[in-house]
């Protein structure tokens, strides 16, 4: 949302796997939002807080770790994923304990 590249929203949406959004995401031809650095991790946080308010089956795994800390054990990635050496920012895992925390009080209630 927010691009010049907007018209891929109806693509991404089409394709019938994760990895093929994800190949059409990723493409290095198309444009991002002039601010998408600040915005990317509010973005993403948003989604998987959708993601895991609409299907219970993930929503019980995420909720069964309890409060243990969660890695995105990607080698490769330094941002997102904690990279091949565990250095990386660890990003996704940060907002998945967030979004199970917040899950965790909205049950409570």
């Amino acid at each position: 949302m927010g691009s010049a590249d907007e018209r891929l929203i109806a693509l991404i949406r089409a394709v019938l796997t994760p990895q093929e959004a994800a190949q059409i995401g990723r493409d290095p031809n198309h444009r991002v939002r002039a601010d998408w650095e600040a915005v990317k991790i509010p973005i993403m946080r948003e989604a998987v807080k959708i993601k895991f308010l609409t299907h219970a089956d993930i929503q019980a795994i995420l909720l069964a770790t309890g409060d243990r800390q969660i890695v995105e054990n990607s080698p490769t990635d330094y941002y997102w994923g904690c990279g091949c050496n565990q250095t990386g920012q660890n990003h996704l895992g940060e907002i998945l304990m967030s979004v199970r925390d917040e899950i965790s009080q909205r049950l409570a209630s």
